[in-house]
């Protein structure tokens, strides 16, 4: 699937670019709804059966919120360096057409969200109750084993739907990066077109390593958590280079510091904030956005940037 997934996606992003993109991510928007809309259905009246006493774990509130806290900063930092939402911020047709798209989008994600988690939860339930999660686990899907067979070709679809709406974004937004930092005359439409293709080599080599992906958005979020302070207070005039520079040094420092003084090793302190086993944890994602942040309006506060006023 991985590879069918890139192939598809490059034949009309890199011919069309930005403009196919949006034209398949509406098509591709409203048939995940109704896709969900049909598996979520027929999974919560087909969902295995469970002992009377099956329930969710009881999880202690601090821990609760500590997860929940973690997820919406690794979330918002991983986002706010996402390439292809900014692209598609700068293409919009205007305000009023940004502010309509962000309010729709926004709200239609935290439906969709609220009914995958639901299932999610649902599948949990069922994995106490002995029903086979998979290996790697597939809770979502999982639910769907008691289903009628027809179901498998739009359970597929939905997969393939969530999957390629997100990589052609990203597609586009990588590239555009690309072309938008290869100098003042910018590269030509089919080296534009060359750059994405070859983007995707590297990715489909990684997918197809069957590593665990919740562990690789985790490193991931987390570098972004360690750098995005520093980045965003760039837009600051007091803010220098060196100081974004020791800012993100100093926040990379602050995920590995927890488990470092946990563990007492610097070595077990980088694996533990590797997420081995793809749980997100709260103490390196605070470590890293608060000694980003201190670093960083330290060395902003104590030895601005000079700037000359122009002749």
């Amino acid at each position: 699937m991985v590879i069918g997934v890139a192939i598809s996606t490059l034949l009309y992003t890199a011919v069309g670019g930005l403009r196919a993109s949006l034209a398949t991510d509406r098509w591709q928007a409203w048939l995940l709804i109704a896709l969900l809309a049909l598996v979520g259905g027929v999974a919560l009246s087909r969902l295995p059966e469970m002992p009377v006493a099956a329930a969710l774990p009881s999880i202690p509130a601090g821990d609760a919120l500590a997860v929940a806290l973690t997820l919406v900063i690794a979330v918002t930092a991983a986002n706010l360096f996402h390439q292809g939402y900014w692209q598609r911020v700068w293409a919009a047709r205007d305000d009023r057409a940004l502010g309509r798209g962000a309010w729709l989008g926004g709200g239609i994600t935290v439906l969709v969200v609220m009914v995958v988690g639901g299932l999610g939860m649902l599948a949990a339930m069922a994995a106490m109750a002995g029903v086979a999660m998979g290996e790697p686990p597939i809770p979502f899907f999982a639910l769907l084993s008691e289903a009628p067979g027809w179901l498998a070709l739009p359970a597929l679809v939905l997969a393939v739907t969530l999957v390629a709406s997100s990589v052609d974004t990203l597609q586009n937004g990588i590239a555009s990066l690309v072309v938008a930092g290869s100098g003042r005359r910018g590269l030509s439409i089919g080296a534009a077109r060359l750059a994405t293709v070859a983007l995707m080599v590297p990715v489909v080599i990684v997918a197809l390593q069957g590593l665990s992906v919740l562990r690789l958005f985790l490193i991931a979020d987390l570098l972004c958590a360690a750098i995005v302070v520093p980045v965003l207070l760039g837009l600051w005039s007091r803010m220098s280079a060196v100081a974004a520079v020791a800012g993100g040094v100093a926040g990379m420092l602050g995920a590995i510091l927890p488990g470092w003084v946990a563990q007492g090793s610097l070595a077990a302190g980088v694996l533990t904030e590797s997420f081995p086993g793809s749980i997100p944890t709260l103490p390196p994602f605070l470590g890293a956005l608060l000694l980003s942040s201190l670093v960083s309006l330290l060395i902003a506060g104590l030895w601005p940037v000079k700037r000359t006023r122009p002749a």
